[in-house]
């Protein structure tokens, strides 16, 4: 008897799909951020850049396994189950970063950097979970909460390139000819 999986593989193709080409334009945000010369230390890559990755390589992670073509969705369960536990640890670890780097996060920064996240994680464990007693209610909620990783991604990835542009527009234009003037001296030598 095929297992309901089957039903939702055009879904998770495309699905992730798109959180792998996410996931390489998250990198063109950091290469801005390099190029831009926004201040930034590796504590506030750690809980803002980064995290944004791992949200997209999650959406591709839960993608790849429900593609997967399990014997029972009990391997998938306890599959799906550890990844969002270690998104529980690795979502306390970026909550930590935010709180101690020396950018100071308002309330939408902790809600789609930090709680969100969390959420997803956790949501992630209780679907997993819910697959031993009503799987086809629980393959809804995976699909939600992939969803959900991909749009905190999108979110975050946006926020950070329009910080660049505000971050970078808002320097003196004397301090940016200074950079560029300095970043000329360092190509002659």
């Amino acid at each position: 008897m095929p297992l309901p999986l089957t039903n939702w593989q055009n879904f998770y193709v495309i699905v992730g799909s798109s959180a792998g080409a996410l996931t390489g334009l998250q990198f063109v945000v950091l290469t801005l951020i390099a190029q831009a010369r926004v201040t930034s230390s590796m504590r506030e890559i750690s809980a803002f850049g980064t995290p944004t990755v791992v949200h997209f390589c999650t959406a591709l992670m839960v993608s790849a396994l429900m593609t997967v073509p399990w014997q029972s969705l009990t391997q998938l369960g306890v599959c799906l189950g550890l990844g969002g536990l270690a998104g529980v640890v690795y979502s306390a670890g970026t909550i930590w970063h935010a709180h101690k780097s020396a950018y100071n996060p308002d309330i939408e920064d902790w809600i789609w950097y930090s709680a969100l996240p969390l959420l997803a994680h956790l949501a992630l464990i209780v679907a997993a979970v819910l697959l031993w007693w009503n799987s086809n209610s629980s393959l809804y909620a995976v699909a939600a909460d992939v969803l959900l990783f991909l749009l905190i991604g999108i979110h975050n990835a946006w926020d950070s390139v329009t910080y660049i542009v505000v971050e970078h527009h808002s320097r003196p234009k004397i301090e940016q000819a200074e950079s560029i003037g300095q970043d000329m001296q360092r190509d002659d030598s």
